[in-house]
């Protein structure tokens, strides 16, 4: 009898392109711009976090809300008037938040693919040479941490529903203004980003062996199936009418704005 030996482990290598590209198209085009969007969205980011000018009533800038600190939180901007973080903290209010959602769109499937190509190129698009020589996938650190996108999910959905409630408020106390609108189309967005996720999807009934023995978690799914498709548009859509909103209720706070309805 002929003893078997078990087959040595299998070295996973990325696909090799002998020549740097195959494609004779504009490839390069798309994460070029994937990629400047990706980091406005960063710089902007940044300077939001340094930028104090975060309220002017009703208005309260999305990269801010909810408003926790004590000293950095004017009143009106404080969730429920409630500010748990006492005058110890002097920083800007967004970083205590900032994370959260921040994290959501960080380890997001659409956005992992997105950065992948535009600022790892890995790779940076199909039939084209990369300069990584092998591929361990997301089974390593720091790339395993990507697992939890699904607890920043539940996050997201908190934030999301603060950000609803804060351009209603908006409505609310200023129904003509411009500002309480570009709230409420950001909130949507937002909102609709957020269930659009795939982890969503798979919560909503994702699991389930007979669709016909819960007829309402079924309708939950093809729901958030739906909008599972337009994952990608909506979540450069959401991206944009975040900073957006964030700029204008931060430039009216300025008085660089002052329509006659802002």
């Amino acid at each position: 009898m002929t003893q078997t030996t078990p087959e040595a482990p299998v070295r996973r290598q990325r696909a090799q392109v002998r020549v740097r590209t195959l494609r004779t198209d504009r490839w390069w085009l798309v994460p070029l711009v994937t990629f400047l969007g990706l980091a406005s969205f960063l710089v902007y980011g940044v300077w939001a976090i340094i930028d104090n000018s975060i309220f002017i009533e009703p208005y309260i800038a999305p990269f801010a809300s909810p408003c926790l600190a004590e000293l950095t939180c004017p009143e009106g901007a404080r969730l429920f008037g409630w500010a748990p973080i006492g005058d110890w903290y002097t920083l800007s209010p967004g970083l205590l938040i900032l994370a959260l959602p921040g994290g959501f769109r960080l380890t997001c499937y659409y956005y992992r693919k997105s950065y992948y190509r535009s600022f790892w190129l890995s790779p940076p698009a199909c039939a084209v040479q990369e300069p990584h020589g092998k591929y361990t996938g997301e089974r390593r650190f720091p790339l395993i941490i990507q697992n939890v996108h699904r607890y920043f999910f539940y996050a997201a959905i908190v934030i999301g529903i603060i950000l609803a409630y804060d351009a209603i408020l908006a409505v609310v106390h200023k129904p003509l203004g411009l500002g309480s609108w570009i709230l409420i189309a950001n909130a949507v967005l937002i909102n609709a980003y957020t269930l659009s996720c795939h982890s969503c999807r798979h919560i909503t009934a994702g699991r389930l062996n007979h669709f016909s023995r819960h007829p309402l978690r079924y309708r939950a799914w093809t729901f958030v199936s739906k909008l599972n498709a337009k994952h990608q548009p909506l979540a450069w859509a959401s991206m944009f009418s975040v900073m957006g909103a964030d700029l204008y209720v931060r430039l009216v706070a300025k008085g660089i704005i002052a329509f006659p309805y802002a």
